[in-house]
């Protein structure tokens, strides 16, 4: 299954960097009003009823609105639920082979996150439909970050959809489009702006105005 073309904008949620004037299925709700294409759902301390009740949720809304839901870790929530993928980390995949998340999750959405051009690699030759790659600018959420330096590098040998996260915000992101970027996850940019639709809107700007030579395929 493909996930992605180009210019799509993710949106990460995650309870920990909500602020306390602000819900989860709100916040959603404002994001995509102002355009999101790809939700995540990340949920790494609440109770599973609580976060199957969120899911369910969530994706009623997404369904609503054509906006593709992803979950975080779980695969057999991603079934149970019916969202659209999974999303794992580098330690999520020490837990389960590739084969074991097909037979769960059949031809559902698998994405993995990378932190080095390595696990890019590794990643690249697997049957994941995208790749998350970063944290491309520091981010209290990390305690290192890659940097610039390997994004033209990871779109040239790109199999499949490269998703950069980390420390992106407002400002930086006309760099990381310049390096080639063409799709972009955040979370405390979009969740804690005073306006998460307008915030979105303006990346979505961003996203699709063109530039030049830089402006490839991957």
């Amino acid at each position: 299954m493909q996930i992605m073309n180009n210019h799509n904008l993710y949106l990460v949620i995650s309870s920990e960097y909500i602020p306390g004037d602000k819900a989860p299925l709100e916040i959603a709700e404002l994001a995509i009003k102002g355009g999101i294409d790809i939700l995540q759902m990340r949920e790494k301390n609440a109770l599973r009823a609580e976060i199957l009740i969120l899911g369910k949720n969530y994706l009623k809304i997404c369904r609503k609105n054509n906006v593709l839901f992803i979950i975080n870790d779980d695969p057999r929530l991603v079934k149970e639920i019916d969202a659209d993928g999974l999303h794992i980390g580098q330690e999520d995949f020490s837990r389960y082979t590739m084969r074991e998340l097909r037979d769960i999750l059949g031809n559902k959405i698998i994405g993995i996150s990378t932190h080095s051009i390595e696990q890019f690699q590794k990643a690249n030759d697997q049957d994941f439909d995208y790749i998350s790659f970063g944290p491309i600018f520091p981010t209290k959420t990390k305690d290192y970050f890659i940097g610039l330096k390997e994004v033209e590098k990871v779109l040239k040998v790109a199999l499949k959809p490269v998703v950069f996260i980390g420390g992106i915000n407002i400002d930086n992101v006309d760099i990381l489009l310049g390096k080639g970027a063409k799709n972009i996850a955040l979370i405390r940019d979009i969740i804690q702006a005073d306006n998460i639709t307008q915030r979105v809107n303006l990346f979505k700007q961003k996203m699709v105005e063109p530039r030049g030579k830089n402006d490839n395929k991957n």
